[in-house]
């Protein structure tokens, strides 16, 4: 089974993602309804449910910007052939839900969420060094071996991560 597969899968039966992405936001708002308002952030209990919808969220809602860029920028798919169930629904669920945990609770206190932000820096840093390796016609005869250039290659992209670290 291929990735093409399972997007047919989905559009051809919707019913389940929408389900899912439908009561992710849902849940988190019933949930900002019935907590304390009182409670202070670190001590609120609602926390460790809205890191599990948070990462519920943002996971499907990064793929499908990830794959959206991928489309849009090295498949070249018009924005008209967009399927709305598995591309644009998630990004809509992961900022809708974000929007209501960040109402009631800092994301400072939400555990785990540094590493969502970390995780989602790495990818775009990464598809933005593919993107332009992509778009260079660099024609070069070189002794050097291919493993130093992996090796440049992974040092750009932890050098990326700490500058980003860094910066924020």
């Amino acid at each position: 089974m291929t990735l093409r597969d399972i997007f047919a899968n989905i559009s051809a039966n919707p019913n389940g993602l929408l389900w899912f992405l439908v009561c992710i936001p849902l849940l988190t708002f019933l949930i900002s309804i019935w907590q304390n308002p009182n409670t202070p952030p670190q001590q609120n209990p609602a926390r460790f449910f809205y890191a599990a919808m948070a990462y519920l969220a943002s996971i499907p809602g990064i793929f499908a910007i990830t794959l959206n860029v991928y489309l849009f920028l090295f498949e070249r798919q018009s924005i008209w052939d967009m399927n709305l169930i598995t591309q644009l629904l998630p990004i809509v669920t992961m900022v809708g839900t974000l929007i209501i945990i960040k109402r009631n609770i800092p994301f400072e206190f939400v555990p785990a969420f540094g590493k969502l932000s970390g995780f989602v820096t790495l990818i775009f840093a990464m598809i933005g060094i593919m993107w332009f390796v992509d778009r260079l016609r660099i024609y070069a005869i070189t002794f050097v071996p291919f493993q130093y250039i992996i090796i440049g290659f992974i040092g750009l992209l932890l050098l990326i991560r700490f500058g980003w670290k860094r910066m924020f």
